[in-house]
């Protein structure tokens, strides 16, 4: 469970977020401040305490805080390194909320040529799984383990080739329930977990964020809900319309910790 999380509201330039996947248009900007503040309560209904960092008008696709810094293991914090140069300087703006919870000792970098994105690291326990994806490379994983090792972690590549990241496609829900679509369905490297399997046409669903036994998942995906209801989860919905036209998913939009 994760009692805090760090936001960061959409600014304007939102609307000019990267879109290499989704096609659905450009988003509307007052839909998406309304969007990202439903996030905000539902977080907090979830007894979770939030910090909303101010809009950086220069950054259309900053509200995405996962992406430049991993915080999710409790001991060490990473600021990574964006594989789009749009969103290398996102570095630097999430670099001062880091230092407020980790001492400078517990802050690494991922350095370039290296790339990496926070939406592609999954944590299941001592095990920490990296998308080997289009955001994220073989030097980005390495360096990331050679951080994470000395802290007790074992640091798996998962190989990414359809989708953005590798949490675009799975997603950990606890009590070894993973939430899978696409080409991580039966995926060897996933088979001793409980698979809940998402179906296709409901596939961006499968980024949801698990706190204890609720589940926050996006709004309107009905075969969604009733899987992880079955699997005896309390759901919260929350409307991501607008984050899904820029490649944006629940978790891309917090840090949690």
């Amino acid at each position: 469970m994760f009692k805090n999380a760090i936001v960061r509201i959409p600014g304007h330039s939102v609307i000019d977020g990267i879109d290499d996947y989704a096609q659905l248009g450009k988003p509307n900007f007052d839909k998406a401040r309304q969007e990202h503040a439903d996030y905000v309560k539902a977080l907090e209904s979830l007894g979770v305490t939030v910090t909303a960092l101010p809009p950086l008008e220069t950054m259309p696709d900053s509200c995405f805080v996962e992406d430049p810094a991993v915080v999710s293991t409790g001991k060490f914090a990473v600021i990574t390194s964006p594989a789009k140069a749009s969103r290398n300087p996102e570095r630097d703006e999430i670099l001062p909320a880091i230092q407020q919870i980790y001492d400078p000792d517990h802050i690494f970098y991922i350095n370039a040529p290296a790339t990496m994105e926070g939406g592609d690291v999954m944590q299941v326990g001592n095990t920490i799984y990296i998308g080997l994806s289009a955001r994220t490379n073989q030097a980005g994983i390495n360096q990331f383990k050679e951080i994470a090792e000395p802290f007790g972690y074992t640091v798996i590549a998962v190989p990414v080739k359809r989708v953005l990241h590798l949490k675009t496609g799975v997603t950990y829900m606890g009590n070894n329930k993973l939430l899978v679509s696409g080409e991580y369905i039966d995926y060897p490297t996933f088979s001793d977990f409980d698979q809940l399997k998402v179906p296709a046409d409901e596939a961006y669903a499968v980024n949801c964020i698990a706190n204890g036994n609720t589940v926050l998942m996006p709004a309107g995906f009905p075969k969604v809900k009733q899987l992880l209801a079955d699997a005896g989860f309390n759901i919260t919905e929350a409307h991501m319309s607008e984050f899904e036209k820029i490649d944006g998913g629940l978790t891309c939009l917090s840090l949690r910790y």
